[in-house]
């Protein structure tokens, strides 16, 4: 198997480990430097758990491609959900800048993913 489905994953995981868990400390921040403030932490906090649980898996399906195909789909999937959030979000006028640059971002991972899935052969 080609090293790329690896490397995708990895990316994706170093990315996420790299900016979300420094998020769990800035709730205050993040409402002063995008108005309106955080009302619903719990929402805030929700999100930020369930995106770092990703990260992890992301490792499990670098670590092992073909073992973990079929994860790559709710992965891709995870990534389409926020990407195509933040480029609406901003089109609408309802987000930032900041949304809309890791929206795209995770576009393009998305878009890397798929590729992945589609080279790494099924198991067995």
């Amino acid at each position: 198997m080609p090293p790329f489905v690896s490397r995708v994953f990895w990316t994706a995981a170093i990315y996420g480990l790299v900016l979300i868990p420094p998020q769990f400390f800035l709730e205050a921040k993040t409402g002063r430097d995008f108005p309106p403030a955080i009302t619903h932490p719990e929402f805030y906090y929700s999100f930020l758990g369930v995106a770092l649980a990703w990260q992890f898996a992301f490792v499990l399906i670098a670590r092992d491609p073909i073992r973990y195909r079929p994860m790559m789909i709710p992965g891709l999937l995870e990534k389409v959900g926020f990407g195509l959030s933040g480029v609406i979000l901003f089109c609408l006028g309802r987000a930032a800048w900041l949304p809309l640059a890791a929206g795209i971002i995770d576009l393009v991972f998305a878009s890397l993913m798929f590729v992945a899935y589609t080279k790494t052969p099924p198991r067995g």
